[in-house]
């Protein structure tokens, strides 16, 4: 999903990069109001035709969205076709490599400061039971994609699909998954404390609820790498 999210992302501000589509966009956006191709074609100083193209890539990109309506106000018979006009999206973009989840860590800390006005309890503490809910959460898809009777390794390998659709950029070595990338990471800088306790505990979460027990997260902070790494933990050997 998150790879999908940001390949997405990327084809539409690489559309971005012809010259008259940033024009025709930010003209758009400067409007409260639907704009027609007329009136794009006439800001961009470029042909009515052209203004069209341009601007329905810019639709089908998720930047612009359209509408139709009779400029001329009028209705029924002769009022004339209703015209197409753009606006700009609802939708928000924000480019981020590599991946970035300020919105989750945001989300995660007004869960906490709510929890503890409302009850009394600490924020660290409410926050650590929020991240480990988000996290068995987050782990719902392995046990989509292992099934019930998969291997150990089979299960690790797809918590470390998993990880890498939420932007961890996860490695898996023989007996630990490093994670590449801290999603939390400009956070960090002043914070260090609590995001890295954030992130342990989200997936410490995670890893509690993958299938038999084959991940367990401890903290490690290296440079370049995420906070937390996971280990595979093996089953006992059997005495004989």
């Amino acid at each position: 999903m998150e790879q999908r999210r940001v390949e997405a992302t990327m084809a539409a501000v690489g559309l971005l990069a012809d010259p008259l589509r940033p024009r025709l966009y930010k003209f758009a956006a400067a409007h409260d109001h639907a704009v027609s191709r007329d009136e794009a074609a006439e800001a961009a100083r470029t042909s009515r035709s052209v203004a069209a193209f341009h601007l329905d890539r810019l639709v089908e990109a998720g930047l612009l969205e359209t509408e139709f309506r009779r400029l001329s106000g009028r209705e029924g018979p002769g009022a004339g076709r209703p015209s197409k006009l753009y606006r700009r999206a609802a939708r928000q973009i924000a480019l981020s490599l590599p991946p970035r989840h300020y919105e989750l860590a945001a989300d995660l800390l007004a869960s906490a400061v709510t929890e503890s006005a409302h009850s009394g309890t600490p924020v660290e503490e409410a926050l650590g039971r929020a991240a480990r809910s988000r996290g068995a959460e987050l782990a719902a898809p392995v046990r989509e994609r292992c099934g019930g009777r998969s291997s150990r390794a089979a299960r690790a390998r797809a918590a470390a699909d998993v990880l890498a659709d939420h932007g961890y950029e996860p490695r898996l070595a023989e007996r630990e998954v490093v994670l590449g990338n801290c999603p939390f990471r400009s956070l960090v800088g002043g914070h260090a404390d609590v995001v890295c306790s954030m992130n342990l505990a989200l997936l410490d979460g995670f890893a509690a609820a993958v299938p038999g027990g084959a991940l367990t997260a401890r903290l490690e902070p290296t440079d370049g790498n995420c906070c937390v790494r996971l280990d595979l933990t093996r089953r006992p050997r059997r005495r004989k």
